[in-house]
């Protein structure tokens, strides 16, 4: 069993985290931290742990974070940077559920996030936690980088094609869809009912965050740069990411069947779940739990490709893949403490 400090303890994804560690057989929350509700009982301030944690919140000042083997960040952009070299140095492992250490190139990190650095010697150690393609160097890593939500669903559901060499790496389309938790517990009067209830906007269209983290993912895949239009859009429910993605096949003369390659592709993987050929996914079925969902086709085999990709984004897209990182970095079963059922209705 080991000893876990979370780091910001109150929001949306940092509540996600308590949910799943409070049943992880092999963990013991040591820690829950927050500046403004310090004092405050864990379970008073989220009362559906009421009898699942004994702990107050406190400041990270007083919560002894280097005492624990690891502490989790779930904390706003620019937080992590200060404090994890720290707890490095103390023999403590870190994840990141912010965007801290995702990216590599430090001038791209800037100039999407509005901040100087503070680590940057500990951005090129830091491994990206998609476990569908870092698994071993997350196994080995002091310090996990935590994907994004959008960048979770979208490079699950265009890394076979690309792999596989199948499309034009040059011309991908992503038209991404997310529940209003995925911007966080901040109030915010765009996110009141009132003005988003019974509406669908697209939203960041000249460019976001996290387009320069997916483009990353899949360079990796093809080796060379992408060429990907992203379009984030925010419906009126609480938890999801739906990515509808557009791929033009690059026809070589030999046909290719896009089931068995999504099948083949994530067939040993715990976590991705393809659906029969001919099946439509949808958000609901993956409420609450760690899986991402994918369907691929051709329609009227027109030569574009269509992918379905569907995750939690409090989940497989923060927390639960968060504690799947934890998993694998340990050396303990994959899938401990995520045995998860969808919630229904």
């Amino acid at each position: 069993m080991i000893k876990v400090g979370i780091v910001g303890g109150t929001g949306y994804t940092g509540s996600e985290l308590l949910r799943l560690l409070v049943r992880h057989e092999q963990v013991d929350i040591k820690a829950v931290t927050s500046r403004s509700d310090a004092g405050t009982g864990v379970a008073e301030f989220h009362p559906g742990l009421r009898g699942e944690i004994d702990l107050a919140l406190t400041t990270p000042e007083d919560a002894r974070l280097a005492d624990c083997d690891l502490v989790f960040f779930a904390t706003p952009n620019g937080t992590a940077m200060h404090e994890a070299g720290g707890l490095l140095e103390a023999g403590t492992r870190v994840i990141d559920l912010a965007a801290d250490f995702r990216l590599k190139d430090l001038g791209v990190w800037q100039h999407w996030y509005g901040m100087t650095h503070a680590a940057p010697t500990l951005v090129e150690e830091a491994v990206y936690g998609l476990p569908e393609v870092n698994r071993e160097a997350i196994a080995r890593a002091r310090l996990v980088a935590n994907p994004g939500c959008y960048p979770t669903a979208v490079t699950l559901g265009l890394l076979p094609l690309l792999e596989a060499g199948l499309v034009d790496a040059s011309r991908l389309i992503a038209d991404v869809k997310s529940g209003v938790s995925g911007a966080g517990r901040k109030p915010s009067t765009a996110l009141l009912m009132a003005e988003c209830g019974e509406s669908f906007k697209a939203y960041s269209l000249g460019g976001h965050r996290h387009q320069p983290e997916i483009c990353e993912n899949l360079k990796q895949a093809v080796g060379v740069d992408v060429g990907l239009t992203f379009v984030p859009h925010l419906v009126p429910m609480v938890r999801g990411i739906e990515a509808s993605l557009y791929a033009t096949l690059q026809r070589s003369g030999v046909d290719v069947d896009l089931q068995t390659l999504f099948e083949d592709r994530y067939r040993a993987e715990p976590f991705v779940d393809v659906l029969p050929s001919g099946c439509s996914v949808e958000t609901r079925s993956v409420r609450g739990t760690n899986l991402c969902r994918l369907s691929v086709l051709e329609p009227l085999g027109a030569g574009v490709v269509v992918v379905q990709s569907v995750i939690d984004n409090l989940v497989k897209g923060a927390a639960g893949q968060a504690v799947q990182n934890m998993n694998i970095m340990f050396g303990w079963d994959e899938a401990t403490g995520l045995a998860l059922s969808a919630l229904a209705p």
